[in-house]
């Protein structure tokens, strides 16, 4: 992670969310309009919740309560879809490259003490560990129970980047814990190492080796081919040990 070309790739990604997010962060977190009233622009990440969390709660809660539940958010851009996912579990790690989305963000989950969000490096999830060592002060390593990401990775023009999150996410996860998430699906797409808004398609094929590398099992997978090609990725239990169900 630490060649000449993943930073550039960085420096790139850094600097063009923030810019992003000064023109017009609601249109480029979410362009299926040029402008978003606040309210509707938070109304939109419920319904994202609802398509995708609400709908899957077997897969994602595994019979656990949501109010007792830690989750990750990766890209959480300016909080349209952390605010909503604030509102419905215990607890809400949220990360972004981008310093103007993520103050954007924090003013968004304002009223919501369970949400933290951090500026992060993007491409791993240091901040989020080092902040709960910091804020526990004890020595017991942060737990996720589920992780989510959309529209986030099909920006990402490297792979590497990309697989790195999800080892990331990896070592956060409880076994059997379920890191969702939403990659470029589609092979049409010119993807050019400049670029920070065409991402690196997978294959299910690909997507599934990277699974097994990082120590998941890739259970489902939905609109492989398409822009949106959805994964479910569950972290594998121990030898001999089995998730809490």
């Amino acid at each position: 992670m630490a060649s000449r070309q993943i930073s550039r790739q960085l420096d790139r990604m850094r600097r063009d969310w923030d810019q992003r997010a000064r023109e017009n962060a609601r249109h480029y977190v979410a362009t299926g309009k040029e402008e978003w009233s606040e309210e509707e622009f938070y109304r939109s990440g419920e319904t994202t919740v609802d398509q995708y969390i609400r709908n899957d709660l077997e897969n994602i809660c595994q019979d656990h309560d949501p109010k007792q539940m830690k989750v990750l958010e990766i890209g959480c851009g300016a909080g349209r879809i952390t605010k909503a996912l604030a509102g419905f579990f215990a607890e809400v790690y949220a990360v972004d490259i981008s310093r103007e989305m993520v103050g954007q963000a924090k003013r968004a989950v304002r009223d919501f003490p369970n949400a933290h969000i951090f500026h992060n490096n993007g491409k791993d999830l240091s901040v989020v560990r080092r902040k709960w060592w910091n804020r526990l002060g004890i020595g017991e390593p942060l737990q996720l129970d589920f992780a989510f990401s959309v529209i986030v990775f099909q920006h990402i023009p490297s792979r590497e980047i990309i697989e790195n999150y999800v080892r990331e996410v990896n070592r956060l996860l409880k076994p059997g814990g379920l890191f969702k998430f939403q990659v470029q699906g589609s092979s049409r797409v010119e993807v050019k190492e400049e670029d920070s808004w065409v991402g690196v398609s997978f294959t299910p094929r690909e997507a599934r080796e990277m699974a097994e590398r990082c120590g998941f099992e890739m259970r489902y997978d939905s609109g492989a081919g398409e822009q949106y090609y959805w994964l479910w990725f569950f972290k594998k239990c121990e030898a001999g040990a089995f998730a809490d169900q």
